[in-house]
């Protein structure tokens, strides 16, 4: 009897759930219509457009502008491991459009090595670009895309010799692949010398606040009327990723790297033609000098600017502890009245002047110092 009731009871039992199932349904139902209800009564603020404050209305302004002309450019390369297997290398960085010829300027190391080169705009149309030249000092390339009947719009470029400290800028780059990303700051600084590698270095580097990070390398650097017054280059970053500290190339050195390259194929270069080293004062004292800085000029490019001026090398060679060094010669001690240090304030000088201008050098020669006027040539 036991066993002929359970079929009995379990009949009972599923009508007893279909029974609270349909209520909690109906309560569900009843419930979701109230919610709904309530929420679509809920008033909407009587201005449903986005209001923007004068500073934000004019970095959006400014996005809107110049983002389309931004590049995101990725580069490949094959390089070997150590049991000469080919690897496939990817790099990344930002570049910026300046003619509608396609030409785009971007930081060297971005396309350093490069095999092919991509890029991607703002306005997410797709080129393959070709390396057109570069100025390896000065951390600045040129690539070129061909952009058919793709119409593009050149960021303007600005005057980097008259920015102020304090005044807005904003970065547009690609940021860890985040593409078309934009932060703001201001200028922070201005006229630091930022070596960037054993022989790159930022002259007259702008410095700013404005985040920059991996990526970021090659894109521009905007002033608020949306002109481009730099590359965004390096940053000093301790942790590997922002500090508040970047520098941009000024835009003035890049618009005559790109000039050159696009009209001469080549970037020209100030040269003196001279080869020396640093002095330090323990060298000045054992050479009896009478100056404890400066160049010790040991060889002068024959034919050169120099030599045409009557600068002299060296003519006798020494041991100076373990340096090898040819002495006798000229002691360069400053350019247009700076005072020349090393090496590298020689080529920061050279660096801002062009081939054929005129120059007057101070020199130590048999105790005296004396100026001599020397015209640059080109390298």
């Amino acid at each position: 009897m036991a066993e002929a009731q359970h079929p009995r009871r379990a009949i009972r039992l599923l009508a007893l759930g279909l029974m609270v199932g349909l209520a909690a349904y109906w309560a569900g139902s009843r419930y979701g219509q109230r919610v709904a209800t309530t929420a679509s009564a809920l008033p909407l603020p009587a201005n449903s457009e986005v209001s923007l404050d004068p500073t934000e209305a004019e970095n959006v302004r400014i996005y809107k502008q110049a983002s389309p002309a931004v590049a995101n450019i990725v580069t490949r390369t094959v390089e070997y491991d150590f049991f000469f297997n080919a690897v496939p290398v990817e790099g990344a960085g930002s570049g910026f459009v300046i003619d509608t010829a396609g030409h785009i300027l971007t930081n060297y190391h971005v396309v350093e090595g490069a095999q092919t080169i991509e890029v991607t705009l703002g306005d997410q149309s797709h080129f393959r670009a070709k390396y057109v030249g570069a100025d390896t000092r000065n951390d600045i390339a040129l690539i070129q895309i061909d952009p058919g009947t793709h119409k593009l719009t050149p960021l303007p470029l600005g005057d980097s010799r008259n920015l102020l400290v304090g005044q807005r800028v904003l970065a547009i780059g690609n940021p860890f692949g985040f593409q078309s990303t934009l932060t703001t700051g201001v200028v922070s600084s201005l006229g630091r010398t930022v070596q960037t590698d054993d022989n790159t270095f930022i002259d007259e580097a702008i410095q700013t606040d404005a985040a920059i990070n991996r990526g970021n390398s090659g894109g521009p650097l905007l002033n608020t009327r949306g002109e481009v017054i730099g590359i965004n280059s390096a940053i000093y970053a301790p942790s590997g990723t922002t500090a508040g500290i970047g520098f941009a190339i000024p835009i003035n050195t890049a618009r005559r790297v790109a000039n050159d390259l696009i009209t001469q194929g080549r970037v020209r270069r100030a040269t003196l033609g001279v080869e020396g080293r640093a002095i330090w004062p323990d060298l000045a004292d054992a050479l009896h000098l009478s100056v404890q800085h400066g160049i010790l000029i040991e060889r002068v490019t024959a034919g050169g600017p120099a030599a045409r001026a009557g600068i002299r090398g060296g003519t006798k060679t020494v041991l100076a502890g373990l340096q090898q060094l040819t002495i006798g010669g000229d002691v360069l001690v400053a350019i247009d009245g700076r005072e020349v240090t090393s090496p590298t304030d020689l080529s920061l000088m050279l660096n801002r002047a062009s081939p054929g201008d005129t120059v007057t050098l101070t020199i130590l020669r048999d105790g005296k110092k004396i100026d001599v006027k020397v015209k640059l040539g080109q390298a």
